[in-house]
């Protein structure tokens, strides 16, 4: 009898420590996420944008040191601001792929999407949107993104109108 108990009490704790392992998501988990964002006729599958972006996230958890954790971050922000998700979402998406990976290649095209995309387009803040292209001029001078922002800073707020003008003035020149 006392065997018996001894034995399921030890099945117990096993089983409890068994279940409340966390299973770490692997490249596998990433790429299968990828493929789901797409459907056999390549539109873009909306329902598989919310758990391709949670598998990234937590691939980059799990793995904060992999090679590939930035690039895998830099997807998570693509499809987030791209698909238009949740605007806070992107901003932190973006925020964490430059606080984390400060000297990632992709970090301009990043800063350049959220303002243009989020700050500008979405939530119409153009001075966020100023900060976010001041950014990439600041840390990322030598990117071919630096000089997009620097003009994107001057067109800022101007309605279409205006930039014909302003093109017209320009060709006119």
């Amino acid at each position: 009898m006392k065997r018996n108990i001894l034995f399921i009490a030890l099945m117990a704790i096993l089983v409890t420590v068994g279940c409340n392992r966390t299973v770490k998501t692997t490249q596998d988990d990433v790429k299968k996420a990828e493929a789901a964002l797409f459907n056999e006729d390549m539109t873009a599958n909306a329902e598989a944008v919310p758990y391709a972006i949670a598998t990234f996230g937590k691939y980059v958890e799990d793995n904060p040191e992999a090679t590939d954790a930035p690039d895998v971050l830099f997807k998570a922000v693509e499809v987030s601001i791209n698909t238009r998700q949740d605007p806070q979402q992107s901003i932190g998406l973006v925020n964490k792929l430059v606080a984390d990976y400060p000297k990632f290649d992709k970090n301009p095209v990043a800063l350049f999407m959220l303002a243009t995309f989020v700050y500008d387009e979405q939530q119409h803040d153009l001075d966020k949107a100023r900060e976010a292209y001041q950014q990439v001029i600041d840390n990322y001078p030598e990117s071919p993104f630096a000089k997009d922002a620097e003009i994107s800073i001057t067109q800022l707020g101007m309605t279409p109108e205006e930039l014909i003008r302003m093109f017209e003035a320009q060709v006119e020149n």
